[in-house]
């Protein structure tokens, strides 16, 4: 529809975790419409690729019908203009986050005047989860089911084992 509010939910999503989940599920409470934004090049190096990345998110978000994924590559604001969107989603889970996320809005609102930024916090049993150490955790040995859903768990685990492949 032409007034929805359509909110841009940007990240790398290597992988997407429970908290990110968590993210989009409140996201879609407050708005028309939730574009998962998963970025092509970045500064990080990803584990998957951006199409392993987009498959997970899509998997992911599968039940929420007001969510699509798309990717996107170059500056952001380009991408959250072309779609139209009012407001761009920011999880934040620790004191930490807080400093960058707010020098990243006052960017954006720089770049991007007329979308506004939300942040929003997962739920208490997910705000210590970060991609990173999924992959670390991954990467080690550990057990991540408790921090992504069964079908993430699954492909780390493909992606670790293909990775210690000679």
């Amino acid at each position: 529809m032409a007034n929805d509010v359509i909110a841009v939910y940007p990240g790398t999503f290597d992988p997407i975790t429970l908290g990110h989940e968590d993210v989009v599920r409140r996201a879609t409470q407050l708005f028309d419409r939730v574009i998962v934004a998963v970025a092509a090049g970045h500064h990080k190096k990803a584990l998957f690729s951006l199409e392993e990345r987009m498959a997970m998110t899509r998997e992911a978000v599968k039940h929420y019908p007001k969510v699509q994924v798309e990717s996107f590559s170059g500056l952001l604001r380009d991408f959250v203009v072309s779609q139209g969107a009012k407001a761009m989603v920011r999880g934040l889970r620790a004191v930490t986050d807080f400093d960058y996320e707010f020098q990243l809005a006052g960017m954006n609102r720089s770049l991007m005047p007329d979308v506004e930024t939300v942040f929003l916090t997962p739920s208490d049993r997910y705000q210590f989860i970060s991609s990173t150490f999924v992959r670390e955790i991954a990467a080690l040995g550990g057990e991540v089911d408790k921090f992504v859903s069964a079908s993430v768990n699954q492909r780390l685990i493909e992606k670790v084992r293909s990775l210690a492949q000679p």
